[in-house]
């Protein structure tokens, strides 16, 4: 999504200056999408620079109970963990055993007797 709002900035100005040409702004473009690619191929093909580029999976929940620093480390709350967990019809993190923040930014839950 800020690939796409930082696009978006670029072209906006690439076409509203007073620059006529069209160079600029195509520059910028390929630009973006060589960086993307690139990044893409660098993730894919190397194992060490994944997680820097990626990031890893990291444990909110173990066996019901709240891991305080990762949440803060993450900058979650409390009520956005809860939250997440009643998306997954989840009444208590009592009955979790793993709940974890994927690097797609959404939570796994994993109930204790499942």
């Amino acid at each position: 999504v800020i690939l796409l709002v930082v696009m978006g900035d670029l072209v906006q100005q690439g076409i509203m200056q007073s620059d006529d040409s069209v160079t600029g702004t195509l520059m910028v473009l390929a630009t973006m999408a060589l960086l993307t690619v690139g990044v893409s191929y660098v993730s894919f093909r190397s194992r060490r620079l994944r997680p820097l580029l990626e990031g890893e999976p990291l444990v909110l929940v173990e066996d019901g109970r709240v891991i305080e620093r990762h949440l803060a480390r993450e900058r979650l709350t409390m009520d956005d963990l809860m939250a997440q967990a009643r998306l997954q019809n989840l009444l208590s993190l009592a009955d979790v055993r793993w709940a974890v923040l994927e690097t797609s930014g959404k939570i796994s839950f994993i109930t204790k007797d499942g």
